[in-house]
């Protein structure tokens, strides 16, 4: 089966939100930062099964209210992107296409080959200068996942709180308590 033909043209300025709207629904992720349009392939199953079993574990400590959301729209200062998890605040608006930082406490992302350094360098910079308070990269590894928890310590930076592997578990308390446990995630 042919695939359609999209026709559409470059803007004649920097990427928006508004763009979005006119990009075709293909199962890519097209994120824009800097006015620059991304497009990222279609994640793999591992990936995808990895991120609904961290939004599991997430929704199954959530406390009343909270919402634990996959691969909803951000708004940050430099544009728009899109996280693999999104824990939302119990007051976040619901039916919104791009929730704003103040709605956000943790985001996670699930590193895979095309994502891995949007994943460990733009977009952490990107949540810590929007002000979310966790970042979460979940890395695949031949051992298994390995969790990477980081809190907003200063002013559009992260601190990494800590690296868990597959045979370690941490109780965390950000953005609730919750119980990290790598190795019981499968993919």
């Amino acid at each position: 089966m042919a695939q359609p033909e999209f026709d559409w043209q470059l803007p004649d300025r920097a990427w928006n939100e508004r763009d979005l709207a006119s990009l075709p629904a293909d199962g890519h992720r097209y994120e824009i930062i800097d006015g620059t349009l991304l497009m990222t392939p279609p994640a793999d199953d591992d990936h995808h099964e990895l991120a609904d079993e961290v939004r599991g574990m997430l929704r199954l400590a959530a406390p009343r209210g909270w919402r634990v959301i996959r691969e909803i729209g951000l708004r940050v200062p430099a544009g728009n992107v899109i996280s693999d998890v999104t824990v939302l605040r119990p007051e976040a608006p619901r039916g919104v296409a791009w929730h704003q930082p103040a709605d956000v406490v943790l985001v996670v992302e699930v590193e895979s080959p095309s994502s891995r350094r949007h994943d460990r360098f733009t977009k952490p910079a990107l949540y810590a200068e929007a002000g979310i308070e966790s970042y979460w990269r979940i890395e695949r590894t031949v051992h298994g996942p390995v969790a990477h928890l980081y809190r907003r310590a200063a002013p559009e930076h992260y601190e990494l709180l800590g690296s868990i592997g597959p045979d370690e578990t941490l109780k965390v308390d950000l953005p609730f308590p919750a119980e990290v446990a790598p190795g019981a995630w499968t993919y």
